[in-house]
């Protein structure tokens, strides 16, 4: 299998609402969106907001009861001083603050905050892992 990941499917209690959230941070949904699923390009990959009922359908999993974590979202910013401004954006747009922006022990700057649906995400500057021209993180 190819070590490559190209998509990250979310799934959502209410499609309109959650694709609302990810519109008013400035995201813009594909032409390839409709009622039932929301596409949206990042960088070099993608994420799709789904009915949790319908993702867990698709899956094999009908009727299972979902289990949020296990997970984390990231956002790798270039500067410092981006993950509080990031941070500060979100939680304007109706996030939930999970962890205020720290320094960490490791040189870097973090946060954490979940989307309406639950979905934990971390805004992280790490000046080790420098962003491409797409803002794609460049492991060394």
């Amino acid at each position: 299998m190819e070590q490559r990941l190209s998509l990250v499917t979310l799934g959502v209690r209410n499609l309109p609402k959650a694709r609302a959230f990810y519109e008013s941070l400035g995201w813009r949904a594909s032409s390839a969106s409709c009622d039932h699923v929301c596409f949206f390009q990042t960088g070099c990959m993608a994420v799709a907001l789904y009915p949790t009922e319908a993702l867990l359908g698709d899956s094999g999993k009908a009727g299972a009861v979902p289990v949020p974590g296990g997970i984390t979202l990231g956002l790798n910013v270039p500067l410092r001083d981006d993950v509080d401004r990031e941070l500060a954006a979100v939680l304007t747009h109706g996030a939930t603050l999970l962890h205020p922006a720290i320094d960490t022990p490791w040189g870097g700057r973090t946060a954490y905050f979940s989307d309406p649906d639950g979905h934990p995400w971390e805004i992280t500057w790490a000046p080790m892992f420098p962003l491409g021209a797409a803002g794609e993180l460049l492991l060394p």
